[in-house]
């Protein structure tokens, strides 16, 4: 019975500790059509993207690696799913979702929002205020970053790094870690790219300290170096003119003063000419060093320990413009577990991440070998008309007695068209 009664007390100790993961939204689109009653359009602009569920042109699962794919040219795109509000007070908050911008994307977000959970979803547009964006941002070559915005007291507030992300055609897997200890990490296909602390990487506080506005630099400070040899004079044959008049030169005999005015020499460089003097640099005795401004607690800053908490966390929103459309979100996850996201990266990204590749390198190889097919082909064909054209011009034997075939004109039509890539 004691065995019992101890094996019992060890099991509640044992749950006590154990930690509860909690999936606030989980989205994988894989019922079909199904997305549609959990999704939301915004209504704000009428003219705003639309969505299409597919795996796109290469996957490693043509199921599993269904997702939402933007599918219009130049268009702002403005859609939202809600969840259970909830608020990440002293809990770690993870936001994961893959991104795969099959389209060898120009400009073009691959970002999230995270809004509050009083959002209203048919009005969501870019001014709407959100908690976190988070996700690569794309613009020709200056642009190619992860953005992590955070809103602080109304203001939003973008990182003070810079963070790459991926450029390439294959899905990648983006996760961000919010810690109550007020740190941060950014991981992209399951490893850390960045980490660090809120306060330091954001603007979100005024500084710890500034320079006393009380402190002045005394007025006999010298913090010159170095200062000119007083001992110097500059010599007295030193100053010579830089051009003189060419004592070589003559008037042209045709040189008439009425009209052309009075006659004057060209200047030349003077060989004689040293220059502006200046004495040597001597070191200065007086010299008190660099004078630092003294800095003082800055009476505006007030440690907050509660920037990474957001009390209502209950939209997530795919808000952003595409230029060349094509992207593709999947797997999207929000949780207060760092591990629970990780594994369901490795089981969704990790998984098909080998097969997407694979498949698009055999697509890549078959449509090198059409090209080269075709480039081989047209190789050919213009051969046999240079053949052809080179019998036209040999002399005619003796048998030879019929005229050869006139040639149509070759045009432009004969060329291959340009391979889209």
């Amino acid at each position: 019975a004691e065995m019992r009664i101890a094996a019992v007390v060890c099991f509640i100790y044992a749950l006590a500790f154990t930690t509860h993961a909690d999936v606030y939204f989980k989205e994988q689109f894989l019922d079909g059509d199904g997305w549609k009653s959990r999704w939301v359009e915004s209504k704000h602009k009428s003219d705003y993207g639309q969505w299409k569920l597919t795996s796109g042109k290469f996957y490693g699962d043509v199921e599993l690696d269904k997702g939402l794919q933007t599918s219009q040219d130049a268009r702002f795109y403005a859609l939202s799913s809600r969840f259970d509000s909830f608020s990440n007070e002293g809990k770690p908050l993870v936001i994961q979702f893959t991104v795969k911008h099959e389209q060898k994307i120009d400009c073009g977000g691959g970002y999230v929002k995270i809004f509050p959970a009083d959002l209203d979803q048919t009005d969501i547009h870019g001014e709407s205020q959100y908690y976190i964006m988070f996700g690569p941002d794309i613009c020709g070559y200056s642009t190619k970053k992860v953005h992590v915005i955070f809103n602080y007291k109304g203001k939003n507030h973008l990182i003070k790094k810079d963070i790459k992300c991926k450029d390439d055609e294959l899905t990648h897997l983006y996760t961000l870690i919010l810690r109550p200890d007020q740190t941060y990490e950014v991981k992209i296909d399951n490893e850390k790219v960045e980490s660090g602390s809120l306060e330091e990487d954001w603007d979100f506080l005024p500084p710890k300290k500034i320079k006393d506005p009380e402190a002045k630099k005394p007025e006999d400070w010298d913090d010159r170096a170095k200062i000119d040899n007083p001992e110097e004079t500059k010599p007295e044959d030193w100053d010579k003119p830089e051009n003189i008049p060419d004592s070589d030169a003559k008037k042209p005999d045709d040189w008439d003063e009425d009209m052309d005015g009075e006659w004057e020499p060209a200047m030349i460089p003077n060989p004689e000419y040293k220059g502006e003097w200046k004495p040597k640099q001597i070191d200065n005795p007086n010299y008190k060093g660099t004078w630092i401004h003294p800095e003082i607690d800055n009476p505006e800053y007030t440690l907050d320990d509660s920037i990474y908490k957001f009390d209502n966390v209950g939209v997530l929103g795919l808000d952003l413009w595409q230029v060349k459309t094509g992207t593709i979100f999947d797997n999207f996850l929000i949780t207060d577990d760092v591990e629970e996201a990780e594994k369901f990266g490795t089981e969704t990204w990790g998984a098909t991440k080998g097969p997407e590749k694979k498949m698009k390198d055999q697509q890549e190889e078959e449509e090198r070998k059409k090209r080269e097919e075709g480039e081989k082909s047209k190789k050919d064909d213009d051969n046999e008309e240079d053949e052809e054209d080179e019998d036209e011009d040999e002399p005619e034997e003796e048998e030879h007695t019929e005229e050869p075939p006139e040639e149509e004109e070759e045009g432009e039509d004969d060329t291959l068209p340009k391979d889209e890539l």
